[in-house]
């Protein structure tokens, strides 16, 4: 199989695809009508009125991704049935259809989808590999009439191949660009997720964590993330790093949209049956929308994790901002329980003491093996393989710069022994006697915490998290605020989400033509051939199409 350097790999094209974008272009440039920041709420009254339909809606997405993804690099391949799909869901659409059908929608490139579209994780080792079977969330995306678009970059492997490789870098995407500005780091690991949803390339994303991949990224993009109750979501068909801790979530530009996906991906898998069937009881009857209300502030006990998370310089813009978003929330009825600190904080968040380290390397061998194990054409079979493959292609994997560094580590493990099972202990108690412990006592609803602050806390407990734009700093750079609770707690932080956000009101779409002139020193441009057209998929492949 032929390779193609990282320099000109930005993502995959049919050219059927390009004549289709090339129409696109014209159809949409010459359009008044921007759906770069419309909502799915906003799109689906479109549809019921007869002002737009899915054909137009991809082809207004491909045309903006042609336009800002060769600066951007989030979109890592198209997918070259997607206007196909549209015009089914034209056709399938019903008064009674769901609030997903005929959305587009981007998946993290580790996430399996069985047509025409790669599955890699951000790397050329698995380039020409082929899934089984769509993964357990895209099935229910199908099944809900979602249009899957394409695959967003990643920091590849979920930033779980070298300690040095920069966020959203891969050998398949290149180097994912914030697009609040070039200076901006993107976060990762659903680095494309994020950057793709903030630049309204699709109404809405799909990100996975194990340890603040959703959360952080989100928060660097001034999207919203939603980091689910580990097993809420199945993760059956996903590039897998921990079953303990692996999630899969929505990124979108509203809680709104957020949770309108949340509603479709959640619930029982048998391919992830023990995961799913215990938190699939925790899903409220009626969805999770019911939880989008203004008032959800009212009455919340919500804690603020100063100590080892508040760190801002004195008057920066960011110790202002969260001043007065914690007055905000005091205002509309929310109970702030200022001060409190988690006992053995500074233990979780070193993931050499928690153990964290130890487990996550020796649970990605034996889940990624067996992920390997299952498609049906790969070109490797196991993380010694993969080893062995970046070493033998050591210039496009870049690895004398980059290295395999957690690679080799993962790779010198020998199953869950002693070490490990200690280790799975030991960060059980410190959930238990840290955020569930601190949480009963006082009584909480949320904790809150900046940025992807409290990830670890999150990640080894299995809690979820919500992370929501909270301003932006005097360079322009966004930050979060996150939401975090214990299991099953979805509900709450929903409301609470819901109603910071629309009390506050932070959130402002990047201005990319500026920043596209600023960084090039060209003028904007949406001409079709400013889209470079790659080598066409393998042909073995023409059957089916954070760690941070």
């Amino acid at each position: 199989m032929a390779l193609i350097s990282s320099s000109s790999l930005t993502f995959f094209l049919h050219a059927s695809t390009v004549v289709a974008i090339a129409a696109a272009a014209a159809a949409i440039h010459s359009s008044a009508v921007d759906y770069a920041e419309s909502t799915i709420a906003d799109i689906q009254h479109s549809f019921a009125d007869g002002t737009l339909t899915s054909r137009q809606l991809v082809q207004y997405y491909l045309n903006r991704i042609h336009s800002f993804n060769p600066y951007l690099h989030a979109v890592i391949e198209l997918n070259p049935d997607a206007l196909c799909d549209a015009d089914l869901a034209d056709r399938r659409r019903l008064p009674t259809s769901g609030l997903l059908h005929g959305i587009p929608i981007l998946l993290k490139d580790s996430i399996a989808t069985r047509d025409r579209l790669n599955t890699t994780a951000g790397s050329l080792a698995l380039l020409g590999s082929i899934a089984p079977r769509d993964a357990g969330i895209v099935r229910r995306l199908r099944a809900a009439g979602a249009i899957i678009l394409g695959k967003a970059s990643m920091s590849e492997w979920a930033n779980f191949r070298s300690l040095d490789a920069p966020n959203g870098w891969s050998a398949r995407g290149g180097k994912g660009r914030n697009p609040y500005g070039a200076a901006v780091d993107p976060c990762g690991s659903s680095s494309g997720s994020a950057i793709a949803a903030a630049a309204g390339m699709a109404a809405a994303t799909i990100g996975t964590e194990t340890d603040g991949s959703i959360i952080c990224p989100a928060a660097a993009n001034s999207a919203v993330g939603i980091k689910p109750t580990v097993g809420l979501t199945s993760r059956a068909g996903v590039v897998p790093i921990s079953p303990r801790q692996d999630t899969v979530g929505p990124i979108a530009r509203t809680v709104a949209d957020a949770v309108a996906v949340l509603d479709v991906i959640v619930g029982y898998d048998e391919r992830d049956a023990e995961a799913t069937e215990a938190a699939a009881t925790i899903v409220p009857k009626g969805g999770y929308r019911q939880f989008l209300k203004e008032d959800g502030l009212e009455g919340k006990r919500v804690g603020i994790l100063r100590k080892g998370f508040f760190r801002f310089a004195e008057g920066s813009l960011e110790e202002k901002a969260f001043a007065s978003h914690f007055d905000v929330m005091r205002q509309k009825g929310a109970i702030l329980v200022d001060n409190l600190e988690i006992s053995n904080v500074s233990t979780i968040l070193d993931p050499f003491q928690s153990g964290e380290e130890a487990v996550l390397l020796a649970e990605f061998k034996l889940s990624l093996n067996a992920y390997l194990s299952e498609l049906e054409i790969s070109p490797v079979r196991s993380l010694a393989d993969i080893i062995t493959f970046n070493n033998e292609h050591k210039t496009e994997e870049r690895i004398e710069e980059y290295g395999q560094d957690v690679f080799l580590a993962a790779e010198n493990t020998n199953g869950l022994g002693a070490v490990e099972r200690f280790a799975i202990k030991r960060m059980a108690e410190l959930s238990a006697d840290g955020l569930e412990k601190l949480m009963k006592e006082k009584k909480l609803d949320a904790v809150v915490t900046p940025n992807a602050s409290g990830a670890p806390i999150l990640a080894i407990g299995g809690y979820p998290g919500i992370s929501v734009p909270a301003g932006y700093g005097s360079s322009g750079a966004p930050f979060g605020i996150c939401f975090g609770g214990l299991k099953g707690s979805e509900p709450e932080l929903i409301e609470i989400a819901f109603a910071f956000e629309q009390a506050t009101k932070v959130r402002k779409p990047p201005l990319l033509e500026k920043l596209f002139c600023a960084d090039t020193g060209h003028s904007f441009r949406s001409e079709t051939n400013h889209m470079q057209l790659l080598h066409p998929v393998p042909s073995s492949t023409e059957p089916h199409g954070a760690f941070s």
